[in-house]
């Protein structure tokens, strides 16, 4: 090993092990004290001169910095993450799951949104559905869209190999690590569905228990999938294909191979409709992001079937007619002009953003800052509005889908579950991305062998309960995610890069990120454990006129409150730490070139870099 190596490898150790020991520390501060006790900053942010990696757990962080001292750049290590916080966040994501990565290449100066989106199995039949059926069970997964995105990542941008960023991933997952409080607390939350699968139990309910914090989480058939594209690399190499060929070949095995056959075959075992068709149909794709500008900076976001980026973007263009800055951070008027644009913007996000296979949605309508104005005007600065009907931005169609399916029920359980992280090399180049499983464990479903659960795409929220809505479930049809991790450029070169989980509050919490950055220029980690709220609708966002209530961290001032309440808002106080999104960040200097990450203590985050 030459001495470059062998500093790489005892700065990787070291690394980690300061890691972990900041891990437990804080645990046991979070344990000691109560969450409403907690109002002063409970992260410190990391610097980072060559690379920071910042994710929803410690060890997921840690798999994507082990890249980054090997020499991989930030693709590789969002490789290496997005198999790893698998393990770390099994409720919240996985490799079977769904999501979206907005990135910026420093070779070519340019951001693109990658859709890691898997589509409804084409044998659904959504008269035979039931709620409970679309939320959980053998008919409720949707294609796991990740892995695939995962490897178009690598193959396009990354250098390293499939086995290179597999390997943490498959170790853990063979030897176990201990868990966390939080995720402990989810798997007995979860139980009664987890118990109903073999398959699951195994796994997260060993000898018939929940899985304790501390005790070991292994999943050994997760290692064995990813350990059969990584020989399916290997085996390609030997016959002499080159890099992308070679991994072109584990996505086949994944995709149309032994993988997808055992999808089939589980699936026509035990009552579902996914076909091993479905997986050899899917492919995931890169796009042109969403763009606008926001008091001189470039905003980029993901399109659809995402309803987050539009939100970002919508609320920003709606707010950059109110002077922010002068009203000051966590102040009633910044609030109530934030709040009212979140409202006007979902009004149009819910009536025309789906699956565009099925629909025409009018983006650049939507985006155009003359719109902008225009829907402005239903902000009264002085009162709480109500839920407004949607406007017709250029190019909107005023025809609804053709009815044919039945009414589910309007109001319906949006827990979600999701993650993310965000990623700078010493290159220039930066990731983020933001994938779920959708609820609590997805569809509740661990497939066969494969250590694998999928997302629960067909649930109502990410489909619509109304037939006549664009957002219907269907065959074949991609399920609206709110996923929609941004990437902000100053001048061409990367300012902020930050993505949260959160389901429907994804949109909202990064649009406060936007504003605490830019308009209040916090630095990262202030920026990121700001008192945070989000507008909640019942019976939900499809239906005009719902009635809103927004919800608040108590750690804002009870001037704020009680100001808000005053104009009219429904405000519902959440205790301290209210698990509103879960926001990691990174902020670039352009003066020193330096970079600060930060994570949200919200959940169990992580930054770490060098």
């Amino acid at each position: 090993m030459n001495k470059a190596k062998i500093l790489r490898a005892a700065l990787g150790s070291a690394v980690l092990l300061i890691a972990c020991g900041a891990v437990i520390v804080a645990q046991q501060q979070a344990a000691e004290a109560p969450a409403t006790d907690r109002r002063v900053q409970t992260r410190p942010a990391v610097a980072g001169l060559h690379g920071l990696v910042t994710a929803g757990h410690p060890i997921a962080s840690s798999a994507g910095l082990q890249m980054l001292l090997k020499g991989g750049n930030a693709f590789d290590a969002a490789v290496a993450v997005g198999a790893m916080i698998a393990l770390g966040e099994p409720e919240m994501n996985g490799i079977g799951g769904n999501g979206f990565a907005t990135l910026f290449d420093r070779k070519t100066g340019k951001v693109m949104s990658l859709a890691m989106t898997g589509a409804a199995p084409k044998g659904l039949k959504p008269a035979e559905m039931t709620p409970e059926l679309l939320n959980a069970g053998m008919k409720a997964g949707i294609v796991p869209g990740n892995l695939g995105g995962y490897l178009f990542l690598l193959d396009r941008y990354g250098t390293m190999s499939v086995a290179d960023v597999f390997s943490p991933a498959i170790e853990y997952a063979e030897k176990g690590y201990p868990i966390d409080p939080m995720l402990a607390d989810d798997i007995n939350r979860g139980k009664n569905n987890l118990s109903k699968y073999p398959t699951t139990a195994k796994i997260y309910l060993p000898g018939g228990q929940p899985l304790k914090a501390g005790e070991l989480l292994k999943n050994p058939d997760y290692a064995s999938t990813l350990r059969k594209m990584v020989e399916a690399e290997a085996q390609a190499k030997t016959k002499g294909a080159n890099r992308s060929a070679a991994i072109a070949a584990a996505f086949d095995r994944f995709y149309k191979g032994d993988i997808a056959q055992e999808f089939d075959h589980f699936f026509r075992a035990n009552g579902g409709v996914m076909r091993a068709s479905d997986l050899a149909a899917y492919e995931p794709k890169w796009e042109e992001p969403l763009h606008t500008t926001y008091r001189g900076y470039d905003v980029y976001s993901n399109p659809s079937t995402s309803r987050g980026g539009f939100e970002v973007l919508m609320q920003a263009n709606l707010v950059e007619g109110f002077d922010l800055t002068s009203f000051g951070p966590g102040t009633p008027k910044a609030l109530h002009a934030e709040i009212e644009a979140i409202k006007v913007a979902k009004a149009d996000i819910y009536r025309y953003v789906a699956d565009p296979k099925f629909t025409i949605i009018p983006t650049a309508g939507m985006l155009a800052k003359g719109y902008a104005a225009t829907r402005r005007a239903l902000i009264d600065m002085t009162k709480a509005g109500p839920y407004p009907n949607p406007g017709t931005p250029e190019g909107a169609s005023t025809t609804s889908a053709p009815a044919g399916g039945k009414h589910f029920p309007d109001d319906y359980d949006a827990e979600q579950h999701t993650t993310s992280y965000s990623i700078a090399d010493a290159f220039g180049n930066t990731i983020a991305v933001t994938p779920t499983l959708g609820g609590l464990f997805g569809n509740n479903v661990v497939v066969g062998n494969t250590g694998l659960l999928l997302n629960n795409g067909l649930r109502l929220g990410s489909t619509s309960p109304y037939p006549t809505d664009v957002n219907y479930v269907g065959p074949g049809k991609i399920p609206i995610l709110n996923n929609s991790p941004v990437i902000v450029l100053k001048d061409g070169k990367p300012a902020f890069v930050f993505g949260s989980p959160g389901g429907e509050t994804i949109g909202q919490t990064e649009f406060q990120m936007l504003v605490n950055l830019i308009d209040f220029g916090l630095p990262v980690q202030q920026a990121i454990e700001a008192p945070r709220f989000v507008v909640d609708a019942k019976p939900n966002f499809y239906k005009p006129g719902a009635a809103l209530r927004v919800q608040i961290e108590n750690r804002a001032s009870p001037e704020t409150i009680a100001a808000l309440k005053a104009m009219g808002h429904d405000v519902q106080v959440l205790p301290g730490w209210g698990s509103l999104g879960h926001m990691q960040a990174i902020r670039f200097d352009p003066k020193t070139g330096t970079m600060m990450a930060g994570g949200d203590p919200r959940r169990t985050a992580y930054a770490m870099g060098y």
